[in-house]
């Protein structure tokens, strides 16, 4: 049994969650409320020392960060394959991957948010500004990437479904979530919107989830 530490809003846990549909692997959902600070408990501490979502249990021991858990279940159960067998193309998706999961999802998470209105006194404006721009600066690249690399605007990478995906899905949801605009990434939208007709996608989705909160 697996066990997800999970928020519904969290694209990290997003991403676990359309990996674990990916390989028809049943879960219990455990919701740790980001919101409401409850990864901050002693508790919740004592699983995952930095206070973030998704930690996952399996086996008697407790894995973390996303990209690692998404590794782990892919050489777990490797059918399907959430990465390309060739050299070339794993290190392509594991590239696209690090685009949205580390160098956009950081910068615009919740705790950073936070730090941006508390902290630094920033006004709702300067933060949806802030969140916009970090999503362009990696969205612009993708565009190019997925250009040169989809197979008919499905999936970011080739003919099927791979990591890549499971990480974009989350944070173009982010993206309309801040109202940013998307109109210059025909071929990102594309494959979003086929990807989330998959029933994997579909029951990954956060308003699908047990400790989804209002819109």
């Amino acid at each position: 049994m697996f066990r997800l530490h999970t928020y519904w809003r969290s694209s990290s846990a997003y991403r676990v969650r359309i990996a674990l549909n990916l390989k028809a692997l049943d879960y219990e959902s455990v919701a740790t409320h980001l919101a409401a600070g409850e990864q901050n408990s002693e508790q919740y501490l004592a699983t995952h020392a930095q206070g973030l979502v998704p930690a996952l249990e399996h086996d008697g021991t407790v894995l973390v960060q996303s990209l690692a858990i998404i590794g782990y279940l892919d050489r777990l159960v490797p059918e399907p394959p959430l990465y390309p067998a060739d050299l070339v193309g794993r290190a392509r998706v594991e590239a696209m991957c690090h685009a949205l999961a580390c160098d956009i999802q950081p910068l615009n998470n919740l705790r950073v948010l936070q730090y941006l209105k508390g902290e630094l006194g920033q006004d709702a404006d300067a933060v949806k500004a802030w969140y916009g721009h970090w999503i362009h600066q990696g969205f612009r690249a993708l565009e190019t990437w997925a250009s040169e690399h989809s197979a008919q605007g499905r999936f970011v990478y080739g003919d099927a479904v791979t990591a890549a995906d499971c990480c974009l899905v989350p944070q173009v949801y982010n993206a309309r979530r801040f109202d940013v605009p998307l109109d210059g990434y025909p071929v990102l939208r594309s494959i979003d919107e086929h990807l989330r007709t998959l029933p994997a996608f579909v029951a990954a989705a956060p308003e699908n989830q047990p400790d989804a909160g209002p819109a």
